[in-house]
């Protein structure tokens, strides 16, 4: 069976290794870059994060790779967003004011409510709204871990799942072959590999 080219960006922020060896061990053909012509003819694209908002957009910024992971998220390929990676898709952040997000998903990051603990630093069950590509593969009830102080609107229009933090709070959202999750997929056990093995199968079927 084909191992897809995955495209893991390297802009030197993130759970880099940790998701490329996640990858790879559901039959992902995984490599780090941050050469632009290696992204543009990979399969599928993911774009890892960890840490604040802005920093990890200077990062991306410095890397020239904000242009390359815009066109990815954009032209029909599977692409993953996870945790800071998620976010940077969407216009901005309160933990950054002033930092321009990638925009490729409309809403401005949140700081979790007051009266819970920041960061939400555990495992939370994910409330799947509606039909999703994303989970089709996940078995519940969807527990995943979650290591963050902001997140996106939950009533956000892509938003495909939500977990009760203090409130409902964005988890992952889904817009056609474009997938990103609050959550660390790499770090949420069996569950999470078997969602990174659904984002493998569809990278394996091409883009949309």
């Amino acid at each position: 069976m084909t191992r897809p080219a995955i495209a893991v960006l390297d802009y030197g922020i993130g759970n880099l290794r940790s998701a490329q060896k996640a990858l790879e061990r559901v039959g992902a053909d995984a490599f780090l870059t941050d050469a632009p012509d290696a992204v543009e003819v990979a399969d599928a694209v993911v774009l890892p994060g960890v840490g604040a908002f802005g920093a990890c957009m200077e990062a991306l910024h410095a890397s020239g790779l904000d242009e390359v992971a815009v066109r990815a998220a954009t032209d029909g390929r599977p692409f993953l967003g996870v945790c800071v990676g998620m976010q940077m898709l969407f216009d901005g952040s309160d933990e950054s004011p002033g930092v321009r997000g990638l925009g490729v998903l409309s809403g401005t990051l949140r700081r979790l409510p007051e009266g819970v603990k920041r960061p939400q630093m555990q495992w939370n069950v994910v409330d799947v709204r509606r039909p999703s590509r994303l989970f089709a593969s996940v078995p519940d009830p969807v527990w995943m871990y979650f290591v963050h102080s902001y997140a996106a609107p939950a009533d956000a229009p892509d938003v495909v799942a939500t977990c009760d933090y203090g409130g409902p709070v964005a988890a992952a959202v889904e817009r056609g072959p474009l997938w990103a999750t609050q959550f660390h997929p790499e770090k949420s056990g069996t569950t999470g590999l078997e969602l990174l093995r659904g984002f493998v199968e569809t990278a394996r079927a091409g883009r949309v």
